[in-house]
């Protein structure tokens, strides 16, 4: 049986080695460590050239976090199985990363057998979160709707609005998707998964990189910039 390739992705250099002892370890349970990467950005390059199976992804790191890296390195290479590991169960975390396409959220205070089972249950297919993340989740949505992958057109519109307000962070270009839709704050928050003052606060740094006021002003801003609402 061909070994489950894992690509660890950390910026805390000791937990890295660490986590390599501990899996190479189970080589006897069809693990290998392919490679390490320290940030967002390198763990895309070492995708490519490494070809994993599935990727153990922390959450905050220097250069690009790992809610971006998962959306670009999923966008890539779809094949990939992207497990976020990690202390933070922030709920913006957590459902962000998810509709970027990880299939597990795990936080580091797992053993290391369940981690292992963990791995061999993402590359079976399977979808996992830890107990805490998974009371999140069942407390604001189904979990089968987190399971499904944003659709083509809504990450074409968002990289679009990225495109032209470059002062935008990914997720605030999908609050301002959305708000150019005319949809209110409760929808917004539904959709996204988010709490409602989550929702002000995005809002309030939208309105305040665009340079504008109110709701009315961003959708027009966002109609001229873009020729028509996203």
């Amino acid at each position: 049986m061909n070994k489950i390739r894992v690509l660890i992705v950390d910026d805390q250099k000791l937990f890295v080695s660490s986590l390599t002892i501990v899996l190479r370890g189970h080589g006897k349970e069809n693990i290998e460590v392919v490679g390490s990467a320290y940030d967002g950005a390198e763990a895309q390059e070492l995708v490519a050239r490494t070809n994993p199976d599935v990727v153990l992804m922390d959450v905050r790191m220097p250069r690009m976090d790992g809610v971006k890296a998962t959306r670009l390195i999923r966008e890539r290479f779809p094949a990939v199985k992207i497990v976020i590991l990690t202390t933070f169960d922030d709920d913006d975390y957590v459902f962000q990363a998810l509709q970027n396409g990880a299939v597990g959220y795990i936080l580091k205070n797992i053993e290391s057998e369940e981690l292992i089972t963990a791995i061999k249950a993402v590359h079976n297919g399977q979808f996992l979160v830890s107990d805490a993340v998974g009371r999140k989740l069942i407390n604001h949505v189904d979990l089968r709707e987190v399971q499904r992958a944003v659709s083509p057109e809504w990450e074409s519109e968002v990289r679009a609005l990225l495109a032209a307000f470059p002062v935008l962070t990914t997720r605030e270009a999908e609050v301002l998707h959305l708000i150019a839709r005319n949809w209110d704050n409760a929808e917004i928050s539904e959709r996204l998964f988010i709490a409602g003052q989550t929702v002000k606060n995005y809002t309030s740094r939208i309105y305040a990189k665009l340079g504008v006021s109110d709701r009315l002003h961003v959708i027009q801003k966002v109609a001229k910039v873009m020729g028509g609402a996203p």
